[in-house]
Formats: structure tokens, C-alpha cells, sequence
């Protein structure tokens, strides 16, 4: 079917041609949102961008070629599937529809687009894909580990017992063949591996293969190594830590539950196997067994949250090289282990992403050294160091200096967070960096170090998941600007495998409530589909029995009770709801849906017939209530309240996805639902003479047990007004009203916000869609506790979890602050960003994947004066980029090839906009809409537009 949205243009499309006579041309090719990939989705999902210098350009045809060789396609000829010319405009998710994909198969495609006018474009360059091993038989390779748990002895720490036993290293020589023509490895651990190939490391991940529930799927890598291999005695090499299998996760430690570490199993295990192909066909494979050598190296101790300590002296001298005398290492041990689903990694790996280098290195009166690397992350340190052997280096991380030049470490809780390097006193000088931990630091206290240190002793490696860069954001005040670099920079450090809430302490988990917040800002930043896609399985992974979502995913049993919480748990319809807005993602609404229904009934089972929770409804959790609006401030917002709220908004999500898998009685059950909730939720909470939200305090006696329950509870706070208009629980004289109640509320608090996480990211939005965008502006701006602009006053360069996290000019206040909930990073309030992509510059889509999408910006009289955002969307580029100057405003727009878009151009009146130096009515290729409320409608195709107007007469 030809699109319809398209302007609602219908053409004849001509017969392909052999020959591009458009210049309409596929590039940036990928499947399952990954370039060039191994994947075992057995119909994976093909995605291109489209590129042309034409205006209103679209796709109204496409043909895939897929073949098991790129020869066959130079030639045209694909004998894995043909798709043959589909009349679509269809240019992301579109399912391989060939022939059946077996283990190993290597898959090569190209793809062409014909134009609007019918005419066949060039065909995109070749891409590739590769499968990985589908069958359970494919794996030949048997768990192989060392039981050195049993053998270390516990190591006291803070009074408690930390057992950090080392590393096993692994062994194996293989004799390789001449005329090798492909090399496979696949491997994987319970726990973490590196591996090695004569001395070179294979691949740039880190703390691969990443965190699921260990007992239900493990992740395997697949890595193509043909380059690491000659013929000949070749060296295969490998080092096991613990990770989250077998290692300390979270705050267990802290809050003494029974079970401080090894949450899935004591002993870590290897499992691997490296395939070869030769010319003439032949095969061989090397898999893990007893007939590798294992041993201890000099990694003594690894663990993710409290660091390594490694003895270069210790590391078995040319154990790379073939020959090596291994006769006194011990065979590997089998590891029984319980039937799991092996699963290759369906995202970006976990990589070093930047590197910085100290702005600073200060000494300390005890002879330490504070090395600063401006900048607070989550990675590592790059050592670089010349010594006497058994100088000892100690590296103790942190993100902020006390007023003394101390460095703060009291927010990190139980976490050790410190590295460790023995010198074995190499005279050309040593390089170290650990392998499997990570810190989130600005700051390094460097104890030991043999003389005086130099910057260039000292890397910061910037360490994440590797989720490519898509948005860009850029006004003409600094203090926005910071803003969103600290944004980016708090995501960048939290996206590790899974959504982390932070990176340093004792904690670093993936906290649903966080995570459902903040991952529809996410995706405005990077590109997070492939990353959503792997911790929604996690998160679906790890529901409870009742069908409620947990806390936290992963979920392994930190504290006992840790179950659920309102606002929280809703993390599992509303982050596979943000994947389809963003990538028009229905697969995973597919696959989530079973779970997502499941969660539904369980709120149907504990509301009962009442559509409405009254207070005190969620007093069996611990805390009461759960969570809450975290870290909000003043009058504490009834969770009661927020819970039925969030009730009706999945109700709401419910029926658009299931409308969007073509599951219309289900859409139309779940409209229905939210209106009862809605009505329900009206009849409770808003009172009819005042429009004002109440609730009855008293339910919740002295607040005892809730989160901040002393502060009292209201139902008419910011937060709640927030909600309520933000997810269309009101009508519309009703948001009016709320509005106005809203405002009152900011201007009774001095004109300053008070909401925590479940109110934050509602707020700018819910005063913008009442009329009060100036007053969403102020909020920005400020710089007053509590505010962002307050954080980065007081040097902030990642968003903080609390707002008074620091102030740098109040020793007293220092003191007096919460160090145990005192995260330096943590992304939560960064989910204002999405108001100043949506509002600021105005960029907000209408149909899933921005396939069409408005751009109506919001220009503030005062202090800003030039706001630029771009967002690279799975169509391609989007630009809204204005300049205001007194009177007069200048509007740049980039609209993708195949889509389209509403502008929105401020103006005193129509005849004062001018498009490309001409009056609009000029322009025959664009529609007019109407001028409303002193804006300018203008519906455009793709390309590349200036409008100019006048603002005032």
C-alpha cells in the first residue's frame, strides 16, 4: 500500500527500472538496529535512511536482494530471499521474509528505493549480517571454571567480611592449519571473561557477556577472529571474574541481607569454542574442557563494586607464547550448571567510549595526590607507571572533594571502590588498566605512586554501553548548555548493560522507576532500541508470580522487602511503549504483550471494582506506599493517589499498542478501562466546586513507614497537578483549572519547584500545555535550591540524585546531608530534557518513529535567544534550530527523506513569514494551514527550510 500521509498524494509508479534514474538512495543499513551484526533472531529486521537533494522526496517502492555470497549480489542474483519490488513507503522494521536461516549463515543485502514519481534509485552498498549458533546441539564447549572461592580467605573490610578471591586464567594451544579462511568464537561466562589470542585481546568489550537472570538466559558474544589466528601453534588465553554471577551486587553488604554475593551460583564458569573454515571446506573446532590448564594470575582480587587489586609480579611470564611450560597448572574444572536459554547479545557491547586526561594533580598533606579529570564519569583509570618491583600503587575514586581537598567517599557506602597495582618493575615502564570493575569518579586519590605523578601517568576511560550518539542540543546560555551536557554525560554513565540508577556506590541496579521515567528522554540522546530491547527482556524476565514488575531488573533478592512499588513497576508497559514511539518498534510490543496483559490483571486484581486506589491501598509494601515521589520536597504526594494515576496512563498505552499489533478488541477493552479509571480518579481525588486534588491525610496516620512520611501528605502538590495533566486525566476546563493550581503552587514556593522523580519530568510539560511556558522557563533557568542550575552553581557536571546533593559554599549543610542517598550521578531529573527537545525547540512526533512530526517551538520573551536540537531518528536527520532577535525570528527545519511535518512559525501574521527569502504564498511545493494564536502552519516534505518572521509589528 502506498502511504497515505504523504500529503495524500496517489501516484502511478512505473515498472522498476534496471537503471537508478532517481537519486533517492538507501544508505545507513542495519538489522535489528545494529550494523553489520551477529544476531540469532531468525527473521531479523532490516532498516535503512533514505537520502535525496529532491524536496518532498518519499519512498513509494523498495527491493531487498539477500544473498549467502556479496558476489551473487554484484550480479543482481539472491538466493536467500528476493523480495521483489513492494509498493511501501516502509524503510525501518521491515521482517526478513526469505528462506529459513540456519547456525553460521552468513548473510549479505542490499537494498533499493524507487521515488515518488516512480523512478528506481541506485542500490544502497552491501551490508551484512551473520547468524549466530540457534540450536542448543551448536554448542559443543562445556562450563570449565576454578574453585578459588573456597580457597581465599575472607579479607575484613568495615568490620564485615568481604570474600574477594582471585582470577582464574586459562590455557589452551591449538594447532591451526594453513589457508584459513574464517574464524569464529563464540563465548560466554557465568561471570565475566577476557579472552585472548596469542597475547592480543579479542574484541573491546567490557564485563561481557553483561547481567540477566543467570538461572533463566545467559548472553553469549560471537566474534570474528580470522585476523587474530596464522597457521601454526596458536595460543588461546582467557581470564574469569565474578561479576554480578558470583560477585557483590548492590546494597546487600549494607542493609545485612542473608546473601551479601554470589546471588546465582558460587563459582564463575567459562564456556567457549572457536570455529575454523579452510579453503578446501574442512572445519575444526576448539572448544573449553579439562583439557585446558587453569591457574592463578595476578589478578588476587575482582569484584564489580569494590575494585582490583593486581600483582604484575604474579602474571606467569610469556604465557601467550606456544611452548610455554603449563605442566604445573591444573586442568580446568567441569562446572555443573543448570539447563539456561544461551542467547547472543542483542545490544551494544559495554566499550570505552572516550578517554580524558586530568585537568589537575593536586598533593595532599599525607603525600597522596588528587588527580581531577574535570569531568565526573563512569569507567576507569589507564595507569602508566615506572617503578621498583613491589612499589604499590593504591587508587581510591570519588566524585567530589570535601572543602579540605578530601576525597568524599562517605556516599559510596560499602563499595571499596579502589584499585590496586603491585609493580613488577619493568625498567621501559608498566601500563595497567582492571578489567572487570568500573567506578563513577571524577576525582582519583592516588597513594604509593613512585615519585612525582604527571598527567600523563593517568587516562580516564570513559566506560558505558556503546549506544550510538543521535541528539544534539545547544542554546545561547551556558547554563542550559551545561544543562544537557550534564545530561548526556549522567546517561552515558548509567547505561551499562542495564539502566543503572548510579554508578559509584554500592548499588548501581536497574531501578524500574528510573528507568520508566527517564526512557523516553533517553532516546531523544542516543540510540537506545537495541540497548531497551535487551533490559525489557531482563525486566520481563524477572516479573513476579502476581504479574506486578519489581523494583529493580535484574532481580536477584538484594533485601527482603524489595518487591514492588506504584510508579515503579509500571516500568513494564511504559518503557516498551517508549521503544514504539521511537522506532515504530511493534516486535516488542509483540513479545511483551503476554507479560504487559499479565501486569494488567494484577492492577484489575488489586483495585477490585473500584478503578480507583484509595489512600493507604499500598500499605502492605515496605516502604508503605513504595517509593513514591522520591526525594520530592515538602507535602509528600500520595502514592495512592499516583498509583491510580499511573493506572490509567498503561490502561492508555495498553490500547494504542494493542491497536498498533492489530489487537482492536483488546484496544478498545483498555479505552475503556482508562475512562473508568479516569472517572473513578475524578470521583476520588478532584474535588468538583474547586477543581482542586485532594485526599484525606489522616488515612496515612502519623506517615510512619512511608518514604518522608512525616513531611504529611496533600493531594494538591505540583507533583500531582503535574500528573494529572501531563497524562490526560483531566478535561479540558479541568486542566485549566489544575493549571492554574499549579501555578499558584510554584508561586506560594517562591516560585520554585518541590517534585521528586515521579513529578519531575511531568512538570515542564504540564505547565507548558496550560498556557504557562513562561513560568516552565523560569524553572529552567533557576538557580536557587532546588533547581538544576543550583547543582551546576555548586559544580555540578552529571545530575545528582538529590537536589541539595552538594553545596560547596555551606560546610554545615555538607554535614547534615544524607551521604548514604548521595548519588552525584543519577539520570532521573534529566528527564526535563524531553520537555526542551518537545517544547523548546519544539520537536514532537505524531506517528511512531517520527514518520510524521510537528515542530512548534516555544520562544521565551527574555534570555534565550537561540535554541538548536537535531535528533538523528530511525528516518534520518531532524533539525529545529531558531535565533530570536527583538522583533524579528529565523526558523532552520530539517525534515527526513519519507517523512513529513506540521512547522509552526510564530508571526505577527501570515504575510509577515517568508520561506527561503520568499513570501509563503509564493512557494507552490508546500501547504498552508490556518494561523492560529499567532503561529503560521505550513505542511512540508523533507528537505531542508528557513523560514524568517516578523514578531511584532
Amino acid at each position: 500500500m502506498k502511504n497515505p500521509l504523504i500529503f495524500g498524494l496517489l501516484l502511478l509508479l512505473a515498472s522498476p527500472a534496471v537503471l537508478a534514474t532517481s537519486d533517492l538512495t538507501p544508505v545507513q543499513l542495519r538489522v535489528e538496529y545494529l550494523t553489520n551484526p551477529f544476531t540469532d533472531e531468525r527473521k531479523p529486521r532490516l532498516s535503512w535512511v533514505l537520502k535525496s537533494d529532491r524536496k518532498n522526496q518519499y519512498q513509494s517502492a523498495y527491493r531487498i536482494l539477500v544473498a549467502s555470497k556479496p558476489e551473487l549480489l554484484k550480479t543482481g542474483k539472491a538466493d536467500l530471499w528476493d523480495s521483489g519490488r513492494i509498493d511501501s513507503d516502509q524503510t525501518a522494521q521491515v521482517v526478513y521474509g526469505g528462506n529459513a536461516l540456519s547456525s553460521r549463515q552468513q548473510c549479505f543485502w542490499k537494498v533499493q528505493s524507487w521515488d515518488k514519481e516512480g523512478q528506481a534509485g541506485p542500490w544502497s552498498p552491501i551490508s551484512t549480517w551473520e547468524m549466530g549458533l540457534l540450536e542448543p546441539e551448536d554448542w559443543q564447549a562445556d562450563w570449565i571454571g576454578k574453585d578459588f572461592v573456597a580457597e581465599a580467605a575472607p579479607v575484613p573490610f568495615k568490620g564485615k567480611e568481604l570474600t574477594l578471591p582471585p582470577v582464574p586464567i586459562f590455557r589452551k594451544e591449538v594447532n591451526v592449519g594453513q589457508k584459513l579462511t574464517k574464524a569464529r568464537l563464540y563465548i560466554t561466562a557465568l561471570g565475566l571473561f577476557e579472552f585472548k589470542i596469542n597475547g592480543k585481546r579479542v574484541g573491546k568489550d567490557y564485563l561481557a557477556p553483561g547481567w540477566t537472570d543467570y538461572n533463566q538466559r545467559v548472553h553469549y558474544q560471537a566474534y570474528d577472529v580470522t585476523d587474530h589466528l596464522n597457521s601454526g601453534m596458536q595460543v588461546l588465553q582467557a581470564r574469569l571474574s565474578y561479576g554480578w554471577y558470583s560477585g557483590y551486587i548492590g546494597y546487600a553488604l549494607l542493609v545485612g541481607n542473608p546473601v551479601v554475593r554470589a546471588f546465582y551460583g558460587e563459582v564463575p564458569a567459562l564456556k567457549a569454542q572457536l570455529e575454523l573454515t579452510y579453503e578446501n571446506g574442512q572445519t575444526q573446532t576448539v572448544a573449553t574442557g579439562s583439557d585446558w590448564r587453569v591457574s592463578s594470575g595476578g589478578l588476587l582480587e575482582s569484584d564489580i563494586l569494590h575494585g582490583e587489586t593486581y600483582d604484575a609480579r604474579k602474571e606467569p611470564e610469556n604465557w601467550h607464547l606456544p611452548g610455554y611450560d603449563d605442566s604445573h597448572w591444573e586442568s580446568a574444572e567441569p562446572i555443573a550448571t543448570s539447563e539456561r536459554r544461551l542467547q547472543l547479545y542483542p545490544a551494544q557491547p559495554v566499550q570505552v567510549t572516550d578517554s580524558l586526561s586530568p585537568v589537575s594533580i593536586t598533593q595532599r598533606p599525607n603525600g597522596a595526590y588528587i588527580v581531577n579529570l574535570g569531568q565526573n564519569i563512569a569507567g576507569l583509570i589507564r595507569l602508566r607507571v615506572k617503578g621498583k618491583a613491589g612499589d604499590k600503587i593504591v587508587l581510591r575514586f570519588g566524585e567530589m572533594l570535601h572543602r579540605d581537598g578530601r576525597l568524599m567517599v562517605e556516599n559510596l557506602r560499602m563499595a571499596r571502590a579502589t584499585d590496586t597495582y603491585i609493580v613488577k618493575g619493568d625498567p621501559d615502564g608498566e601500563e595497567w588498566v582492571p578489567a572487570f570493575t568500573y567506578h563513577g569518579f571524577q576525582y582519583v586519590e592516588v597513594s604509593g605512586f613512585p615519585g612525582t605523578p604527571r598527567k600523563e601517568n593517568f587516562t580516564g576511560l570513559v566506560l558505558g554501553s556503546n549506544t550510538p550518539k543521535v541528539g544534539h542540543f545547544e542554546t545561547d546560555h551556558p547554563l542550559v548548555n551545561q544543562l544537557y551536557q550534564n545530561i548526556v554525560w549522567t546517561q552515558r554513565a548509567n547505561f551499562v548493560d542495564i539502566p543503572t540508577d548510579c554508578p559509584q556506590r554500592d548499588e548501581r541496579m536497574g531501578w524500574t522507576g528510573d528507568a520508566q521515567i527517564y526512557g523516553g528522554t533517553s532516546a531523544l540522546n542516543m540510540d537506545v532500541a537495541a540497548f531497551f530491547t535487551k533490559w525489557i527482556q531482563d525486566l520481563q524476565d524477572a516479573q513476579w508470580e502476581s504479574g506486578a514488575y519489581p523494583d529493580y531488573a535484574p532481580a536477584p533478592s538484594v533485601r527482603a522487602s524489595d518487591t514492588f512499588a506504584p510508579g515503579w513497576m509500571e516500568a513494564g508497559i511504559i518503557n516498551p511503549y517508549e521503544m514504539y514511539r521511537a522506532y515504530g518498534d511493534t516486535r516488542i510490543i509483540e513479545r511483551s504483550w503476554a507479560n504487559m496483559e499479565k501486569f494488567m490483571a494484577f492492577h484489575a486484581k488489586r483495585s477490585g471494582d473500584r478503578y480507583v486506589y484509595p489512600e493507604g491501598s499500598f500499605a502492605d509494601l515496605n516502604p508503605k506506599g513504595g517509593y513514591g515521589d522520591w526525594l520530592s520536597i515538602g507535602k509528600k504526594t500520595p502514592p495512592d493517589l499516583l498509583a491510580t494515576i499511573y493506572y490509567g496512563y498503561t490502561a492508555q498505552l495498553m490500547a494504542e499498542m494493542a491497536a498498533a499489533i492489530g489487537k482492536s478488541n483488546r484496544a478498545l477493552h483498555f479505552q475503556e478501562l482508562a475512562g473508568k479509571i479516569k472517572a473513578a480518579f475524578a470521583s476520588h481525588y478532584l474535588e468538583a466546586s474547586s477543581g482542586k486534588l485532594t485526599a484525606k491525610p489522616e488515612a496515612y496516620g502519623n506517615g510512619a513507614g512511608y518514604v518522608d512520611g512525616q513531611q504529611g501528605f496533600s493531594g494538591h502538590t505540583q507533583t500531582a497537578y503535574a500528573n494529572a495533566i501531563y497524562h490526560d486525566f483531566l478535561t479540558e476546563s479541568q486542566e485549566q483549572v489544575a493549571g492554574k493550581h499549579l501555578a499558584d503552587l510554584l508561586e506560594a514556593n517562591g516560585g520554585k519547584l518541590a517534585t521528586g522523580f515521579l513529578g519531575v519530568k511531568q512538570l515542564l510539560p504540564a505547565l507548558s500545555a496550560t498556557g504557562r511556558s513562561d513560568l516552565a522557563y523560569q524553572l529552567l533557568l533557576a538557580t536557587e535550591y532546588p533547581s538544576w542550575g543550583f547543582e551546576i552553581e555548586n559544580g555540578a557536571t552529571t545530575i545528582w540524585e538529590r537536589w541539595d546533593s552538594y553545596v560547596k559554599d555551606d560546610p554545615e549543610k555538607m554535614e547534615s546531608l544524607n551521604a548514604g542517598m548521595n548519588s552525584f550521578s543519577h539520570y532521573a531529573f534529566g528527564s526535563v530534557y524531553e520537555w526542551m527537545f518537545r517544547n523548546m525547540a519544539g520537536i514532537q512526533a505524531d506517528l511512531p518513529g517520527y514518520k510524521s512530526f510537528t515542530i512548534a517551538p516555544e520562544i521565551p520573551e527574555n534570555d534565550i535567544h537561540r535554541v538548536h536540537a537535531s535528533l538523528r531518528s530511525i528516518h534520518g536527520e531532524i533539525l529545529s534550530s531558531w535565533t530570536r532577535s527583538t522583533d524579528s525570528l529565523r526558523l532552520d527545519v530539517i525534515i527526513p527523506v519519507n517523512t513529513r511535518a506540521v512547522v509552526w512559525i510564530p508571526a505577527v501574521d501570515p504575510t509577515a513569514v517568508h520561506l527561503d527569502g520568499k513570501p509563503l504564498e509564493q512557494h507552490a511545493d508546500i501547504r498552508l494551514g490556518n494561523f492560529l494564536e499567532g503561529r503560521q502552519a505550513v505542511l512540508l516534505g523533507s528537505g531542508e527550510y528557513r523560514f524568517e518572521s516578523i514578531l511584532h509589528p
